[in-house]
């Protein structure tokens, strides 16, 4: 698996002073340190879990492939360990393996984790606002990351043209890294290429007129091909961070995740909402959270409804919805 990461490293410097790469070094993540710097690493993850630095250059190389081999980046929410998100991506990859397997018209799809430090302190509001400004600064990290890749591929050409299509699933507080990385981004190159094909945002912990013009999620449609919203209106995770997003409990902060865009005729014809109310809590018991695939007792390991949702529109290029670029699934 590969991996990119601004977790601190054990026995490393300090983490705002700017890294040399060592190829092949064994990275070991700090066991403590839970502040995101400066420092982002690119990984290789072995089947023994042994993290090894490859660099940008060799990782961005390895991702180079045919059109018909697809990237998906994955960036986990909040409150979450690194053997846990290491785990989903994991899961992830079996499932669209999986797919591609029994389906000769799947594409192959190649899982990349995108790993920010979350804290893990005893209390779970404790943790979400920690994670929120752990979610901010990680914003400049993958920033940088996005300006090496940019780079890198500008300067391929001809039979070294990097053709692959880039998806992310962004769930959680992960949708506010990805909001937070392209604010960066625009903020001091002034632009933003469109280099994704589609972004799916999972129980996305933003506020719902994020997408709108005038807003800094706006950023996230310019971005993709497609804009996928899955929302739930009983997860419970974003009642929680409705009344932790509430400046001084005066105004009730209504997030994606929860409602879907507040108004489609406000966001891009690019966005659409895809509501889920029908299984989340069938597939996370109680919370109603993590459903983009089945993580249920005897269902956990196969694939649920927005999972082949997603697959779908990363096969076809479309995204199945009606024709006001909304749509209910079912179980």
């Amino acid at each position: 698996m590969l991996v990119i990461t601004n977790y601190a490293r054990k026995g490393g410097p300090d983490k705002w002073a700017p890294t040399p790469s060592r190829p092949e070094r064994i990275f070991e993540l700090h066991p403590r340190d839970r502040d995101p710097g400066s420092s982002v690493y690119f990984l290789r993850r072995d089947d023994d879990g042994v993290l090894h630095e490859i660099g940008s250059q060799a990782f961005f190389k390895r991702t180079q492939g045919s059109i018909e081999q697809e990237i998906l980046l994955y960036l986990h929410g909040f409150s979450t360990t690194a053997e846990s998100a290491f785990a989903r991506a994991a899961e992830l990859q079996k499932l669209m393996d999986a797919r591609f397997a029994n389906d000769p018209n799947a594409k192959s799809v190649e899982v990349i984790l995108l790993l920010w430090p979350c804290d893990e302190d005893f209390g779970i509001m404790k943790d979400y606002w920690d994670d929120q400004d752990a979610a901010d600064k990680s914003g400049f990290g993958f920033a940088r990351v996005l300006g090496k890749f940019l780079e890198w591929r500008a300067n391929r050409g001809g039979d070294n043209a990097c053709y692959r299509p880039i998806n992310i699933l962004a769930h959680s507080m992960g949708n506010r890294v990805l909001r937070f990385t392209l604010d960066r981004w625009t903020t001091y190159e002034g632009g933003m290429p469109a280099i994704f094909k589609n972004i799916f945002m999972f129980a996305a912990d933003v506020d719902n007129q994020s997408l709108e013009p005038g807003w800094s999620g706006h950023r996230i449609t310019q971005t993709a091909r497609n804009v996928i919203v899955y929302f739930a209106n009983d997860d419970l995770a974003m009642s929680a961070s409705k009344i932790a997003n509430t400046p001084g409990n005066k105004t009730i902060s209504r997030r994606l995740g929860h409602t879907g865009p507040e108004d489609m005729a406000k966001v891009p014809s690019n966005v659409y909402a895809i509501d889920c109310d029908d299984f989340n809590n069938l597939y996370d018991r109680p919370k109603g959270h993590s459903y983009f695939f089945r993580t249920n007792g005897v269902t956990e390991g196969t694939p649920g409804v927005a999972f082949e949702h997603m697959a779908v529109t990363i096969e076809g290029g479309r995204v199945p919805a009606g024709p006001d670029r909304t749509l209910i699934l079912t179980v």
